[in-house]
């Protein structure tokens, strides 16, 4: 009976947990429309405020409204206007005490991963970690830059290590480019098999055992 209680856990539990975040972000986006709403209303004629009721009660217009406003957005920087105007929002912002802290800090990461022309996230690596012949996944972001790069060797990666089973934390590792083995599994596979605590691995590669040829039995070797 216990077996297929697990079982039937297991089942249902992925499902579970999906309805749950997609209601939570459903009802953080309603509540925010809401408030937009009832500050609508404070300052528009009261002929159109039973309308803008109407639509508070409108289930799921707030998902609908923040892809329209994220569409035009991006629709309407694509523009030299719309560029210019970007610009000088960033600029304002950047100079806000306090504010400027936060909101370049968040640009700079945001930039970094959704960038089209980012490398962040684009290849999954195995590492020694945390000690010589204990191996992790990593995620390479790039190479040291700034005043760091003046102190390392040039062939050196930017690693993100992720932590199990949340990947959003986890440590960023400046390690030589010969200490890095290159994995054959895509981003969303790696992510899958940290996640889920190796025990979804993913499928073989093409060289038959699962693993590149660069790594021997001692370690990584020198990769050109």
């Amino acid at each position: 009976m216990k077996k297929y209680i697990l079982t039937g856990l297991l089942v249902w539990l992925p499902l579970a947990i999906t309805i749950w975040v997609l209601m939570h972000v459903l009802g953080t986006l309603d509540g925010v429309f809401a408030a937009v709403i009832v500050a609508a209303q404070t300052v528009l004629p009261a002929s159109l405020r039973p309308m803008l009721q109407e639509l508070r009660d409108i289930p799921g217009l707030s998902v609908i409204i923040v892809i329209g406003v994220l569409w035009l957005t991006g629709l309407a920087v694509t523009n030299i206007a719309g560029q210019w105007l970007l610009t000088q929002s960033n600029r304002v912002l950047s100079n806000i005490p306090i504010v400027k802290s936060i909101y370049t800090s968040v640009k700079q990461v945001s930039d970094t991963l959704f960038s089209s022309s980012g490398q962040a996230f684009r290849q999954a690596v195995l590492v020694q970690y945390p000690r010589a012949g204990s191996y992790t996944i990593a995620f390479v972001t790039g190479k040291p830059s700034g005043e760091v790069a003046h102190h390392l060797p040039d062939d050196m990666l930017t690693l993100y290590v992720p932590t199990t089973p949340n990947p959003t934390s986890g440590f960023m590792l400046m390690v030589p480019r010969a200490d890095v083995v290159e994995l054959h599994m895509s981003v969303d596979e790696a992510l899958k098999y940290i996640i889920s605590m190796g025990v979804v691995a993913p499928p073989p590669s093409a060289h038959g055992d699962g693993l590149p040829p660069s790594l021997p039995a001692n370690g990584p070797t020198t990769q050109s």
